[in-house]
C-alpha cells in the first residue's frame, strides 16, 4: 500500500468514525495532500484486489441486470486502458466520453484514469452543436460514444479517434468490444502528479455558456471525501444516486463517493419515471442511501411514498434548494428527512446536512468538513456578512476545488479574486452557523425596493397542492418597476385557466408578505438545461418579451 493510499485511507476512515459527530468531524479533519496520487490505481485497486461484493448494479426497465463485483471492475478497467493505449491515447490526451448508466461508463473512466488522461464527461442528450463547442473548446482527441449517438458526430470536425459502444460500429468507428480481449495486466507508465488534470466539465449553462471547469487527481476523488461525508455512506451501502450521465453530480455520487466508501453503486434505467416502479426497485435492491434532485423529489411526492416498504437510512438533495414543502410530505411518508447540500460543478458539497446534525427547516446546514465558508458583504466584499455572496476562503484552500476554468484566465481570475472563491449564490446565517439559501445573485431582484429571493416564493407555492414546479423572476411594472411573475407547472387533477390562477394568487395573498406577493403568473412547462436545472434566463427573456397568457393578480379582485 502505498503512502497516498495510507493518507487517503486515514481521512476517510476518521470521517466514518465521526459520520454522526459534525463538531468532531469539522475540527479534526484533514485533506490528504499527497505528491502523487491515482484514485483508480491507488484506491480502487487497491480496495477491488480479491474483493467479491459488487460495485456497480444496474437495473433496465424491462428487468435485465448487470452486476459488476469491485474485483471484476478492476480488471474490465485494465483491459479497457491497455487497448485505449494501444489505440493512442496517451497521458495528457483530451477524451470525451458520451454514455449512459452502463458499465462501460465506470470500465472507461477507471481507464482513463490510470492512463492519466483528461476526460470529457458528456449527457447523451447533447445534440450535434453542443458537441462541435465541446470538442473544439475541449481539444478532444478521442470520443467514446454509444452506437447510437455515432451520427451526431457526422458534422463535428476534427481528426479525433472514435470509439462506438454497443451495435454495429459505424465506417470509421473502432468497436468497444474490442477492448474485452486485451491483456489484463496494466502496467502505467508514469506516476501520477495529484495536480495532473483528470476531468474537464462543461457546467450546465442555466445564464450564459457553459464554461470549462478543470478538476485533478485530487480535487475530485479526495475531494468527495466531504460528499460521502454529507451523505452518510458507510462501506457495505446500496446507493442509489439519480443523475444524468455528463453532469458533475453523477461523478459525485455514482462514482468517488459511494467507491470512496467502499459502497455498491446502484442504477435503475427508466425511460419514463415511474415512482411506484423506482420504489419497488429501490426495495428490491436494498437502497440503503438515495440522493435525488429537487425535480425528482417534487415527483416522488406525487406518489404513494408508503409504497416504500423499507425506506433507505440517508435521503439527501443537491443540485437546487429543496423546498420546505418536499421534506415535510418525505418525512410524513417515509419517516425520514431529506438533508439538503450546497454544491457546484467547480466544487465537492460545501455546505450541507450531514447525519446527526440538528437540521433547521430551510438550512443547508453548515460548512462540510476541510471548507471555510464567508459570506462577503456585497457592498464592501469584506467576510463575515449576515448575508452575502457564498465564498470559501483559498487561504485555507479545500483539495474539493478546481484549479480553474480552463482556457479562460480572466474568469478564474474574477472567481478567485480577493483571496476567496466565489460562488455567485448568496446566502444567509444564523447564529449557531447554519446557511441559508437566498438565490443566484443573477434571480435575486428587488420589487418596490425591497429584496426578493425567488427560492422563496416557490417554496411557498409549492405548498399548495395544485403545484408541482415553480420558477419565479421579475417582471417590469410601471409603478414598482418589477413585480414577481410566477411560471408554473400543474400537479395532476389540475387544469390552466383563471380558476386555478385565482384559486393561487389567493394562496400567495395567504402565505406571503405583501411586498412578496406573486404579481403575474403564467402556465407551461419550465425550460431546462440538459441537466434538468431550470433556465431562469429564457423565463426572464420571455417575461420582458410579453405574453398573452400572462395572469394579472389585479384582474381578480
Amino acid at each position: 500500500m502505498t503512502t497516498a493510499t495510507e493518507q487517503f485511507r486515514s481521512a476517510r476512515d476518521f470521517l466514518l468514525e465521526h459520520r454522526e459527530d459534525y463538531t468532531a468531524a469539522y475540527e479534526g479533519f484533514r485533506w490528504p495532500r499527497p505528491e502523487h496520487f491515482n484514485w483508480a490505481l491507488d484506491w480502487f485497486d487497491v480496495v477491488a484486489d480479491g474483493n467479491d461484493r459488487t460495485a456497480l448494479h444496474i437495473v433496465e426497465q424491462d428487468g435485465r441486470e448487470v452486476r459488476v463485483t469491485y474485483a471484476e471492475m478492476s480488471v474490465r478497467s485494465d483491459r479497457v486502458a491497455n487497448r485505449l493505449r494501444e489505440w493512442g491515447v496517451r497521458p495528457g490526451d483530451r477524451v470525451l466520453v458520451m454514455l449512459g448508466n452502463q458499465a462501460e461508463l465506470w470500465e472507461t473512466a477507471l481507464a482513463a484514469m490510470k492512463l492519466r488522461a483528461v476526460v470529457i464527461p458528456a449527457t447523451p442528450l447533447l445534440g450535434p452543436a453542443d458537441l462541435r463547442d465541446r470538442v473544439d473548446r475541449g481539444r478532444v482527441r478521442h470520443v467514446i460514444v454509444r452506437a447510437e449517438d455515432t451520427g451526431k458526430f457526422d458534422d463535428v470536425p476534427g481528426d479525433y479517434t472514435r470509439v462506438a459502444v454497443g451495435g454495429t460500429a459505424a465506417p470509421g468507428w473502432r468497436s468497444y468490444e474490442d477492448v474485452y480481449t486485451a491483456s489484463d495486466t496494466f502496467a502505467p507508465d508514469g506516476p501520477t502528479a495529484a495536480d495532473d488534470p483528470l476531468m474537464l466539465y462543461f457546467t450546465s449553462g442555466t445564464t450564459a455558456r457553459p464554461k470549462l471547469v478543470e478538476h485533478t487527481h485530487v480535487s475530485y476523488p479526495v475531494g468527495h471525501l466531504a460528499t460521502m461525508y454529507w451523505i452518510g455512506l458507510q462501506p457495505g451501502d446500496v446507493h442509489l444516486n439519480i443523475s444524468s450521465p455528463g453532469w458533475a453530480k453523477h461523478a459525485w455520487s455514482n462514482l468517488f463517493a459511494p467507491w470512496n466508501a467502499e459502497a455498491t453503486v446502484f442504477l435503475y434505467n427508466y425511460t419514463r419515471f415511474d415512482a411506484t416502479r423506482l420504489m419497488a426497485e429501490m426495495d428490491r435492491a436494498g437502497v440503503t442511501t438515495f440522493c435525488a434532485p429537487p425535480t425528482v423529489w417534487r415527483m416522488l411526492i406525487q406518489a404513494d411514498l408508503t409504497r416504500l416498504a423499507t425506506p433507505p437510512r440517508e435521503v439527501v438533495a443537491a443540485g437546487e434548494p429543496l423546498n420546505p414543502e418536499v421534506i415535510e410530505q418525505v418525512r410524513r411518508g417515509w419517516g425520514r428527512t431529506i438533508r439538503d447540500g450546497f454544491g457546484q460543478t467547480e466544487t465537492a458539497v460545501q455546505v450541507s446536512n450531514s447525519p446527526g446534525q440538528v437540521l433547521k427547516t430551510g438550512s443547508m446546514g453548515r460548512p462540510s468538513p476541510g471548507y471555510r465558508v464567508e459570506l462577503l458583504d456585497p457592498v464592501t466584499g469584506a467576510p463575515g456578512a449576515e448575508e452575502g455572496e457564498i465564498a470559501l476562503d483559498l487561504s485555507a484552500r479545500p483539495v474539493g476545488l478546481m484549479t480553474g476554468y480552463h482556457g479562460d484566465p480572466d474568469r478564474t481570475a474574477e472567481a478567485m479574486a480577493g483571496g476567496y472563491y466565489r460562488t455567485g449564490d448568496i446566502g444567509a446565517r444564523d447564529a449557531d452557523g447554519y446557511l441559508t439559501y437566498v438565490g443566484r445573485a443573477d434571480d435575486v431582484f428587488k420589487a418596490s425596493d425591497y429584496k426578493i429571493s425567488p427560492f422563496e416564493l416557490e417554496s411557498a407555492l409549492l405548498e399548495h397542492e395544485a403545484v408541482a414546479e415553480a420558477a419565479v423572476v421579475p417582471a417590469p411594472d410601471e409603478l414598482r418597476l418589477a413585480v414577481p411573475k410566477a411560471y408554473i407547472v400543474l400537479a395532476a387533477g389540475w387544469e390552466p385557466g383563471p380558476d386555478t390562477a385565482k384559486v393561487l394568487f389567493e394562496h400567495s395573498r395567504d402565505t406571503l408578505a405583501p411586498y412578496k406577493r406573486v404579481r403575474r403568473l403564467e402556465f407551461g412547462e419550465l425550460p431546462k438545461t440538459v441537466s434538468g436545472k431550470i433556465r431562469r434566463i429564457e423565463l426572464r427573456e420571455a417575461t420582458a418579451a410579453g405574453s398573452a397568457d400572462e395572469y394579472r393578480e389585479e384582474d381578480f379582485r
